[in-house]
């Protein structure tokens, strides 16, 4: 594992180069598919991007309601995707006799795949730009607050009506802080089954202090098949695989779900997530970590259900202390503060800017100020449970039933006709609850919050009621009816009334609290949303000056990265792109082969079958952050080269700025995918059917 004192060391050496130019780099952005610098390709390297090309990406491109993307890989609706997005499913499909995360899982007949619960896939059908209807519905003379409620409500009429007209899910997207609105239409797929999944020791070699870093070796690929009507799905677009695989320097594509992106945040907005948000999430994250060990601690069955949670909190962990890292060096500060001030020198020369755009850092600054003193309490009114199901459970269903009883337009972005689908998909879904899981992970999360406000804060008390976190959540989680799904299907039913007379502790304490939370988002909106108005500004002023250079932060939407595979230096020492087979041999022996470097018994028994000079991963410059995970890497024949599932060291800082010289976006690659399928699972099946 990379020390804190090394990743300083690198940022120091990276900002230090940095500081020499401040103009966007060549392969930067994350760009909307309606807004692809194909020139830009094309100059640089003579490739041209068609509208026929894009449409074909865009179609074969899937993203998952868990946060990660995909992609369609043959006509019978096959998807590619990561061992860690599918590992939610592989799990909640696993039992104490079947862990099919230990084991791996292969079906070797379609019969035999199996459904993965709560999985819904959205395919991007088109994009259509509605900034003149959202801006439209604020008149000049409204309040803040009153053009923030005209606009959300424009956004759900919009939303409501597509819905009606097309049955597609339809999306109102904030683009530029405010800058843009623009309606995303997805097709939706809720039968989605498991075909093929490594083992968990082979999908993530080399465990947490691997995490992150390059070389890399691991197979965390999955493979999963859309149904629609009882079939597999035809799928008229989807991406062939590249049976040549990819060279050093070749032109490779991602097409994924961006997450999100500060690369547009003021200076006063990095200091805050560096001095008050990163810390607070970061210390929330710890606490959660320590309740998932301790639990697994208690036996072989409570290590399998806390697996994949442990996972993700600790990939989170990394993640935030990187980019607390680079927020805690001088140098990136700097840089950013130089752009800025150059920026406000550009639009000072001008009065007619400076009029309307001068004010705008002070204003951001001013709103990040007011938002300190209560962003601890707020943060815990939004998430205090946020890692227990229960709860989740508790406060969606109360909430529902405050929401139902509005017009569609007021209700919460959430709640929205438009958004019922997926609200209902999690809200009633049947995977397993474990309670005494759901106790120790409140019981954590109580202890935070004490921890954070202090007992004698009226939230904590009214919270803990006098007890100690532990003794709370036995009581909340043992008294709860929440894991029945049909317990949950009649509360949201019911209606207001039902929800009011419930006894459910959980529904009694997501009800008690629920005033609070209002109270917090009547304080915070109209902030966020003056501070989107005033970030929408600086969007306006950076087109005047950079024009259609400017791509915006991510949003969760597709997005296509470009760039090259190529290898970095780190410390002097050149990496090259390229890992192999034979190098992942090594790096187990190189650690005795234990654990987390300890290879599944058929890589053992099997090693003789392999041509241990096959590819298995390579690093590319594509400007790629979360969200991305599962996202294709394509050449310029719209081919699979590979499947993105990191980043190095480097790439941590990428959420507020991108380095094309140590940047680096890690995939397995197509020709080791299917050296493993062939050779050592024999999943022929799946091969052929990518190859054929």
């Amino acid at each position: 594992m990379k020390s804190r004192k090394c990743i300083c060391a690198f940022l120091t050496a990276f900002f230090s180069l940095q500081m020499l130019n401040v103009t966007p780099l060549a392969d930067e952005g994350m760009w909307p598919f309606n807004n692809v610098p194909k020139a830009k390709i094309k100059r640089r390297y003579g490739f041209d991007v068609t509208d026929a090309w894009l449409r074909k990406v865009q179609l074969a491109s899937v993203r998952f309601n868990s946060g990660a993307s995909g992609s369609f890989v043959s006509p019978d609706g096959l998807v590619l995707t990561n061992h860690h997005v599918a590992s939610g499913a592989v799990q909640k499909l696993s039992t104490p006799v079947a862990d099919y995360i230990k084991t791996g899982f292969y079906a070797r007949t379609r019969a035999e795949e199996l459904k993965a619960p709560d999985v819904e896939l959205d395919v991007l059908r088109s994009i259509e730009d509605v900034t003149p209807r959202v801006n439209g519905a604020v008149k000049t003379d409204m309040t803040a607050p009153e053009a923030s409620s005209a606009r959300r409500a424009e956004i759900a009429a919009i939303e409501k009506a597509s819905l009606a007209a097309t049955k597609l899910r339809s999306e109102v997207v904030t683009l530029y802080s405010g800058g843009q609105y623009h309606l995303y239409r997805y097709k939706t797929y809720t039968d989605v089954r498991v075909v093929f999944a490594p083992e968990y020791d082979i999908a993530f070699f080399g465990g947490d202090p691997d995490n992150f870093t390059y070389p890399r070796y691991s197979l965390d690929i999955a493979f999963l098949r859309v149904y629609e009507n009882g079939e597999p799905l035809k799928a008229e677009n989807y991406l062939r695989w590249s049976a040549s695989g990819v060279r050093e320097d070749e032109l490779v594509f991602l097409s994924g779900h961006h997450s999100s992106t500060a690369r547009l945040n003021t200076v006063a907005h990095l200091e805050f997530t560096r001095d008050i948000s990163l810390p607070f999430s970061i210390r929330e994250l710890t606490r959660q970590r320590a309740a998932l060990l301790q639990y697994g601690a208690q036996g072989e069955e409570q290590e399998r259900r806390a697996r994949e949670d442990l996972f993700g909190t600790e990939n989170s962990l990394k993640r935030l202390r990187g980019r607390l890292g680079g927020l805690q060096n001088k140098l990136l500060i700097s840089k950013k503060r130089r752009a800025e001030e150059a920026l406000r020198r550009q639009i000072s020369a001008d009065s007619k800017r400076q009029k309307e755009y001068g004010e705008t850092w002070q204003e951001i600054a001013g709103g990040r100020e007011e938002l300190k003193n209560r962003f601890v309490e707020i943060s815990f009114l939004e998430s205090t449970f946020a890692n227990t199901t229960l709860f989740d459970f508790a406060r969606t269903l109360v909430r529902l039933a405050t929401e139902n009883a509005k017009p569609n337009a007021e209700r919460l972005p959430e709640y929205t006709e438009a958004r019922r689908a997926s609200l209902e998909l999690n809200l009633f879904s049947a995977a397993p609850i474990y309670k005494d899981f759901e106790r120790i992970k409140m019981a954590g999360a109580l202890a935070h919050l004490r921890d954070e406000l202090g007992a004698e804060h009226p939230l904590a008390r009214k919270i803990l009621a006098g007890k100690s976190p532990e003794a709370r959540s036995e009581e909340l989680t043992g008294g709860t009816q929440l894991q029945d799904v049909a317990y949950r299907k009649r509360l949201a039913t019911g209606g207001v009334k039902v929800i009011e007379e419930s006894v459910d502790p959980l529904i009694v304490l997501a009800r008690s609290i629920e005033p609070d939370t209002r109270s917090g988002r009547r304080f915070y909106e109209p902030i966020l949303n003056a501070e989107r108005a005033n970030y929408a500004k600086i969007a306006r002023a950076l087109y005047e000056v950079e024009g259609t250079k400017l791509y915006p932060d991510a949003t969760f939407t597709l997005r296509l990265s470009y760039g090259t595979v190529k290898g970095y230096k780190e410390a002097g020492k050149r990496i090259l792109p390229f890992t192999t087979f034979s190098g992942l041999y090594g790096r187990a022996t190189q650690h005795a082969d234990k654990h987390p470097y300890k290879l599944p018994g058929r890589w053992i028994e099997r090693k003789s079958m392999l041509n241990l000079d096959t590819p298995l991963t390579f690093v590319n410059t594509n400007d790629s952050v979360g969200g991305c995970s599962g996202s294709p890497i394509i050449n310029k024949n719209a081919e699979i080269v590979g499947v993105n599932f990191d980043g190095n060291i480097q790439s941590l800082v990428g959420h507020f700025i991108y380095d094309e010289e140590q940047n680096r976006a890690i995939a397995v690659d197509s020709r080791g995918i299917i050296e493993a399928l062939t050779k050592l699972y024999g999943a022929n099946r799946v091969a052929d059917e990518l190859t054929k």
